[in-house]
C-alpha cells in the first residue's frame, strides 16, 4: 500500500505528494520542520515538538494557517492512516509559492506537508558498538546570523558539516561554534559523563533544544545522576569517561571515538547503556 502524505488538509499518495516549484520553501529553504516518532501507535511528546515547530515559525515571522491543536491532530492521523506502529514523521511548514524574489510578501499560502515513514538512522551494531566521530571544520551557524534554536529547512550548515563526516568514514560529525566550543553534531546534541556527571552544552552555545535531549536529562536527574550544562571545548571529549548523543532519529547512540582518540574505554560505558535502557523505557510507557 502507498504511504499517504498530507498536504495542507489533503492527503496524496506518495507518488502524487506535490507542491509547486515557486515554493520559497524549496527556492530559499524558507520554512520550519519537526522530527518526531512514533512507538507503538502513540506519537512521542507531540505537544512538545509542536509548540517548538510554531515558536520557529514564528521566529522566522511565518504564520502556519492551522491552530497548534489541528497540527497535532493532523500529524496523530497521518500515522494511523499509514497503519504505522514504530515511525518517523516529517512536519513541515512552507513559505509558500511566489516569485523568484526573496521578499516573503509576495508568497500565497504556506503549505503544511506531514510524512510518516520507517526510519533506522544507524546500524543496529552501532548501539552495541558506539559510533565514531569527527569533528568538522565547518562551524555551526553564528547565532546573530541564523538562530540554531530554529528549525528551519535551510539545513546546508548542517549537511556541509555531515559530509566531512562521511568523507572521513564517519556517519556524524561535531560542530564546533564561532567561538571553537563544542555546540552539537550535525543532527544530534552531544553529551558526555565525567567523574560521575552528565555534562552537555548549555542553549548558549548555539545548539537546537532536542526534545529527546530533553528527555534524557529528566531521566538522569531522576536517576539521581548530576547534569551540567555548561560550555565544553574538545579536550573535554576527548577526556570523557564516556559520550553519547541525542535526537529524534537517533534516540541515544554511545560514541566511542572522535578525531582518533578512544574516548574512556573505547566502548560504550554504563551510564550511557543505562539512559539508552532508560529512554527505551519512558517511549513506550510515556501517554
Amino acid at each position: 500500500m502507498s504511504l499517504k502524505i498530507y498536504i495542507s488538509g489533503k492527503l496524496y499518495d506518495k507518488a502524487d505528494a506535490k507542491i509547486s516549484v515557486y515554493d520559497h520553501g524549496l527556492l530559499y529553504g524558507d520554512g520550519v520542520f519537526e522530527g518526531i516518532r512514533a512507538y507503538s501507535g502513540r506519537v512521542f511528546r507531540l505537544t512538545k515538538h509542536v509548540e517548538r515547530l510554531y515558536e520557529s515559525a514564528r521566529s522566522i515571522h511565518l504564520e502556519i494557517p492551522i491552530s497548534q491543536e489541528a497540527m497535532a491532530k493532523a500529524i496523530v492521523d497521518t500515522v494511523a492512516v499509514n497503519g504505522l506502529d514504530d515511525a518517523y514523521v516529517r512536519a513541515v511548514v512552507t513559505r509558500g509559492s511566489g516569485s523568484l524574489g526573496l521578499d516573503p510578501r509576495k508568497t500565497t499560502d504556506p503549505q503544511i506537508i506531514i510524512i510518516a515513514d520507517a526510519i533506522s538512522l544507524y546500524p543496529a551494531e552501532l548501539y552495541e558498538h558506539g559510533l565514531k566521530i569527527i569533528t568538522a571544520g565547518t562551524q555551526r551557524n553564528h547565532p546573530s546570523a541564523l538562530n540554531p534554536r530554529i528549525k528551519s529547512l535551510n539545513y546546508l550548515n548542517n549537511i556541509m558539516a555531515k559530509i566531512e563526516g562521511t568523507n572521513a568514514g564517519c556517519l556524524e560529525a561535531l560542530m564546533l561554534n564561532h567561538k571553537g566550543e563544542v555546540a552539537e553534531c550535525t543532527g544530534d546534541n552531544i553529551f558526555i559523563v565525567r567523574r560521575g556527571e552528565l555534562l552537555t552544552p548549555g542553549i548558549d552555545a548555539g545548539i537546537l533544544e532536542g526534545i529527546t535531549r530533553d528527555a534524557v536529562i529528566e531521566l538522569a536527574r531522576a536517576a539521581g545522576i548530576t547534569v551540567v550544562e555548561r560550555s565544553m571545548d574538545r579536550h573535554d571529549i576527548y577526556t570523557a569517561d564516556e559520550c553519547f548523543l541525542t535526537g529524534t532519529a537517533a534516540e541515544v547512540i554511545p560514541v566511542v571515538e572522535c578525531d582518533g582518540r578512544s574516548i574512556g574505554l573505547g566502548k560504550p560505558g554504563p551510564v550511557t547503556l543505562d539512559l539508552l535502557r532508560r529512554f527505551h523505557s519512558l517511549v513506550r510507557e510515556e501517554p
